[in-house]
């Protein structure tokens, strides 16, 4: 009886390990698909940080009006997973229009000819499943242009003059002062 027991005890306690294990893969967002991805920078004096998902086009169309990945006239989080976030520790202006200091939701409206950026007061949200437009502190447009080479993940720059949205052939650069 105390064999049986024993491999009983030792049974559950595997089990109890493997368990454990396979909960702990599932919470590394470095194993997702899109992993998570920082840009940070100083623009003048303010601090910029961004914080988003960076899916790879695998061969995908991404930019389209149909609907695939970021489907254009359409509230897009920036990203993949959870919203993007924008984060400047001083008021900064972005297109000519003032930001206060603060975390943001970052959004996009794709468009062919241009795209309109959201800095949302809801930094924290899943994607764009609940955005809100009446939580937004700010909008302007912006105009893509194409890139200079293939980006195959999406990425952000902060450069000394704007924040650099960059994925396939398509860059969104849009000016912070």
């Amino acid at each position: 009886m105390t064999t049986k027991y024993i491999s009983r005890v030792m049974m559950l306690a595997l089990a109890g390990v493997l368990l454990t294990m396979v909960s702990w893969a599932q919470g590394d967002k470095a194993n997702r698909p899109s992993p998570p991805a920082t840009a940070s920078g100083k623009i003048k004096d303010a601090t910029i940080t961004i914080n988003y998902g960076s899916p790879s086009v695998k061969g995908r169309q991404v930019w389209d009006p149909s609907g695939t990945l970021a489907p254009y006239g359409k509230v897009w989080r920036a990203g993949a997973n959870e919203a993007t976030t924008f984060e400047t520790d001083k008021a900064i202006k972005v297109e000519g229009k003032e930001l206060p200091a603060g975390k943001y939701g970052f959004f996009a409206i794709p468009g062919e000819k241009e795209w309109t950026i959201i800095f949302n007061k809801v930094a924290n949200q899943w994607g764009a499943f609940k955005y809100d437009q009446a939580q937004d502190q700010l909008r302007v447009t912006a105009k893509p242009k194409k890139s200079a080479q293939m980006n195959e993940r999406l990425a952000y720059d902060v450069t000394n003059q704007a924040v650099v949205l960059k994925w396939e052939n398509v860059e969104v650069p849009i000016a912070v002062q």
